[in-house]
């Protein structure tokens, strides 16, 4: 014998629960009758003065909309309605006066309450039923435009949040590989990224930069600054870790830096396919931090306003923190004072004036950086490393008191 097949049923879709609609009227004969005459369609509250509807419309499940009478003893209709739209969780609450009074005046009032309707009483039920249904259809559109935005708003958020990320994960990734050639590469892209961020912050209330340094500018600054000496990878070690002074063709070879930094940083964008703004201020800091205001730097002599903002910060900052802490070239570093001088005398020749002038505003924050980021060769001890190498790698400068393509 054949057992019977049996046909599983369809899955039931759950019922969605009725609308909530708020009767508020003080006449109980009233009540009685607008929920008879909603029942069949929607679920009905009622309240019998503005308290408890106030109350009832404050509760959760919020009605999806409300018919308020306006002439009540006590608090009166048009109260109501102030009440409701004055409060977040209720403003957006659609409210229909009901009333017997036909006046513009009143309707005027109602309408500049917030309210979205009248009805006349007597009430005609095929009115009723229809001008409530419509608003209930507007008010869905409506809650669902505002879900669909606050979505949106969230997927924005998190969109940007990535994006964020990925900048961040581009600048790990590439500094890291700097790291794997200089020792001292970590505290002192720490310390340049914290200086910049300073200038930025002091010459932002400078009319002449006002307009150029925005919040989101000096933000693209601070995360373009770890990559401004990138190109150092392409430095051979016999140079970039060299304890004396450089030849003229290892200076030659040094300078090459700028060049393969930019470049590193272009090979970036053509993968990504995109340009970016913090890799474009990236390149102009990697590329024009060693220039100089009166012509002398390099890789192309740049002078002046020519030379990328971005750059003139770095170029301070840079050799700020080559000043005070010790350097293959020379273990024992100048004091904060000494560096102080040294960059003062560099006005106008080495340095944008103006970028001199907020430094000096700033200094004491110069050197709490500097000391709050000290380098782990910092110590006598610690400057030497294994058979008593020295292990602190070149970062040169040209001199700022002279100008020549010697080591400070």
């Amino acid at each position: 014998m054949e057992a019977a097949s049996v046909t599983p049923l369809p899955p039931q879709r759950p019922e969605r629960p009725l609308p909530v609609v708020l009767v508020v009227d003080d006449t109980p004969d009233n009540l009685a009758l607008m929920a008879e005459l909603l029942k069949e369609r929607y679920s009905v509250k009622v309240a019998a003065n503005g308290e408890r509807a106030l109350k009832i419309a404050q509760a959760r499940p919020a009605p999806d909309l409300v018919l308020l009478d306006i002439m009540m003893p006590g608090m009166d209709g048009y109260e109501v309605c102030r009440q409701l739209k004055a409060q977040e969780t209720t403003c957006d609450i659609p409210v229909i006066f009901l009333t017997a009074r036909a006046d513009t005046e009143d309707e005027r009032k109602g309408f500049a309450l917030g309210a979205v309707d009248y009805i006349t009483k007597p009430v005609s039920p095929p009115i009723l039923l229809a001008r409530v249904q419509t608003h209930l259809a507007l008010k869905a559109t409506a809650d669902f435009l505002r879900d669909k935005s606050a979505y949106l708003e969230r997927e924005v958020a998190l969109r940007t949040l990535e994006v964020q990320a990925i900048q961040d994960v581009t600048i790990m990734a590439m500094t890291s590989l700097a790291e794997t050639r200089d020792d001292e590469t970590g505290n002192h892209i720490r310390r340049t990224q914290l200086y910049v961020k300073a200038l930025a912050e002091r010459l932002r209330t400078q009319p002449r930069f006002e307009a150029q340094l925005n919040e989101r500018m000096i933000e693209l600054f601070y995360k373009s600054a770890p990559l401004h000496d990138i190109g150092k990878i392409g430095v051979p070690d016999a140079i970039l870790l060299k304890p004396g002074k450089l030849t003229a063709e290892e200076f030659g070879t040094m300078q090459r830096h700028a060049s393969l930094g930019r470049r590193a940083i272009e090979g970036a964008e053509r993968r990504l396919g995109m340009r970016v703004p913090f890799l474009r201020i990236a390149k102009d800091m990697a590329y024009s931090h060693h220039e100089h205001w009166d012509g002398g730097g390099y890789p192309e002599g740049l002078v002046g306003e020519d030379i990328p903002l971005a750059g003139r910060l770095m170029a301070l900052a840079d050799v700020y923190d080559a000043l005070v802490h010790p350097r293959i070239y020379r273990p024992e570093p100048f004091t904060h004072e000494q560096a102080c001088t040294m960059l003062l005398r560099g006005r106008g020749t080495q340095f944008d004036p103006e970028v001199v002038d907020a430094f000096i505003d700033i200094a004491q924050d110069f050197q709490r950086i500097a000391r709050n980021y000290p380098d782990e060769s910092s110590t006598p001890a610690a400057r030497t490393g294994r058979n008593n190498q020295p292990r602190q790698a070149s970062h040169r400068h040209s001199d700022p008191l002279s100008g020549a393509n010697t080591p400070v």
